[in-house]
């Protein structure tokens, strides 16, 4: 009898080491979110000209992976409907794109990992972009005016969105 009580005495001191020590992890957490938030993004993307924002760049924080951290697809590997029902549950979400009668499914499954799709169909350059976070699924023409634009993932985050750019201006 005055083993098991021993041991329930033991558990008990061991629950506020615990607690300290996932109170700790979490203080450590917070600073190193703080520490490597940018306080000064023009300084991180130099190349930008940030005088035409309609936002105010304090919005804009670090989501944690670095510029490209996340890659994104740009040359997709395209299969046919038949093979992807071999590995795609047909009631599985794809942004689905139609241009100019030809048609893509790109899956939720893979653009978890990736974020961004660049690709062109029927000619057209178009970015089809998802974001976990917000769960919101846009798609983008690529081209301004005669240059065709490559996206990617910018590491940084506003209001819990995904802010790409475009890889020739860093814009």
């Amino acid at each position: 009898m005055s083993a098991l009580r021993h041991s329930r005495d033991w558990r008990w001191r061991v629950l506020p080491i615990i607690g300290l020590s996932i109170a700790g992890w979490i203080i450590v957490y917070v600073f190193f979110i703080l520490a490597h938030a940018a306080p000064d993004i023009a300084n991180a993307w130099p190349r930008t000209d940030f005088s035409k924002r309609n936002i105010e760049l304090s919005e804009v924080q670090s989501g944690g992976p670095p510029k490209d951290g996340i890659p994104s697809i740009d040359k997709p590997v395209l299969t046919v409907q038949a093979e992807a029902d071999t590995w795609l549950d047909p009631r599985e979400p794809v942004i689905a794109v139609t241009i100019k009668g030809q048609v893509r499914a790109y899956p939720l499954q893979i653009l978890l990992w990736h974020e961004i799709v660049n690709d062109e169909i029927a000619g057209f350059p178009i970015s089809a972009t998802y974001c976990p976070l917000c769960d919101t699924a846009v798609v983008f023409d690529r081209q301004v005016n005669d240059k065709v634009l490559e996206f990617g993932v910018s590491g940084k985050l506003r209001n819990s969105d995904m802010v790409m750019y475009d890889r020739q201006t860093e814009s």
